[in-house]
């Protein structure tokens, strides 16, 4: 389970929202293992994962979430593999309306639930192919998420290299806690190209490429309300993903890199590096530290308000002249640099068990964006996430 950090920013969040989009974010392969061959497993995982997000700015906490998930792989007949996850995510806090002001800064602030699960049946042939179909749901008090996909896999008769391809769709429902009771609807649509190569008995590579094209209400409906927030009905997205990973034979380690290119019709791009140091330990130990870094540039319709709490919200440049235009103050939609800084610890024992723990720091400034200026007027956006985990394969 990866946090996406923007995501987590904002009061109305999009689970489910890609069915695909995960295969940006699948880990890194490893020389030697079944990642990168199309083979079907021939035992059964059971995995139980519990999260805890929180994150603040200098103007007070924000969002803390809690989120426990469990996870099951199992082979059936004929060469038939299932999966099934579920997730519950606790979330309260305040979630700014403005870069200066908590809108749960006093009274209840916001307390909300997510329910979500997702199905996934592969059929794996003789020909080295496999095919997997997704079906996933999501519901909380303001959001409801249907989504589908199709993935197709193959190898060549080396298993050296792998091609992926997939396709996805979601419609999601949005009815918002506030002002007249009202439900918009969004549609999206997305789809995935891939190759793996093993390049050397230490060295592999990955390239994916992934489209998205939504439609429909993408205004946040709470910013919304205040009259900060609107923007295009329609969003069409791109993003490449590059992955290399070479084992050090005299270390016993692994590193993990990757760069991901993002950008779309918002005028919104992205470019993100990560590097992780896999390294074995005695006695079943694995020791990975993390880095990554994010610079992003802002939406062409992203404005940066100073809030005057005499005066009320800012109104956007032009806004009395053409108040239909596409504006926000989303900070998520403006222009950063970002650092995460993570560690995970995990530890074998015998009978296919594995405990494992992760934290990751993750902190946006403006200031820290390189290639351009960032967005002024922001407060610093901090996070922290931990993760602990039990995983039995038998």
């Amino acid at each position: 389970m990866r946090v996406q950090l923007n995501t987590m920013q904002n009061r109305t969040r999009t689970p489910a929202r890609s069915i695909l989009a995960a295969a940006l974010a699948l880990p890194g392969l490893l020389p030697g293992t079944s990642q990168a061959q199309v083979t079907a497993p021939n035992a059964t995982l059971v995995q139980f994962k519990f999260l805890y997000y929180k994150d603040y700015q200098q103007s007070g906490d924000r969002m803390t979430i809690k989120s426990p998930a469990l996870y099951l792989l199992t082979p059936i007949v004929d060469d038939w593999v299932f999966e099934i996850g579920a997730v519950y995510d606790s979330i309260s806090g305040a979630s700014p309306y403005y870069h200066t002001t908590l809108s749960g800064a006093s009274g209840k602030g916001i307390q909300d639930g997510r329910t979500a699960a997702d199905v996934t049946f592969t059929k794996y042939f003789a020909n080295r192919t496999s095919v997997a179909v997704r079906a996933a749901y999501s519901n909380e008090n303001d959001y409801k998420s249907i989504a589908g996909g199709v993935t197709i896999r193959h190898a060549t008769p080396d298993q050296n290299t792998t091609f992926t391809l997939g396709g996805g769709y979601s419609g999601d429902q949005v009815f918002p806690e506030v002002g007249t009771p009202q439900t918009y609807y969004k549609r999206t649509y997305d789809a995935i190209v891939g190759v793996s190569q093993v390049i050397t008995p230490n060295d592999t590579a990955q390239l994916n490429f992934y489209h998205a094209y939504q439609s429909g209400y993408l205004t946040d409906p709470y910013k919304a309300y205040y009259g900060v927030d609107n923007r295009p009905t329609t969003r069409s997205q791109n993003a490449l993903l590059a992955r290399w990973n070479h084992y050090f034979d005299w270390a016993d380690a692994t590193l993990r890199t990757s760069y991901r290119y993002y950008h779309d019709d918002w005028e919104v791009s992205a470019n993100t590096l990560t590097l992780d140091w896999a390294q074995t330990l005695p006695g079943g130990w694995v020791l990975t530290p993390g880095l990554r870094y994010t610079a992003q540039s802002a939406a062409f319709f992203y404005f940066d308000p100073v809030y005057d709490p005499l005066l009320g919200a800012p109104f956007p440049p032009g806004y009395l002249l053409n108040p239909t235009a596409f504006y926000s103050e989303d900070q998520r939609l403006s222009a950063f640099g970002a650092i995460t800084a993570g560690l995970k610890v995990s530890k074998a024992f015998a009978g296919g068990w594995i405990i494992d723990g992760k934290a990751e720091y993750y902190e946006q400034r403006g200031d820290w964006r390189i290639g351009g200026d960032g967005s002024p007027g922001l407060e610093t956006f901090k996070a922290q996430i931990y993760q602990v985990g039990v995983t039995r394969k038998f």
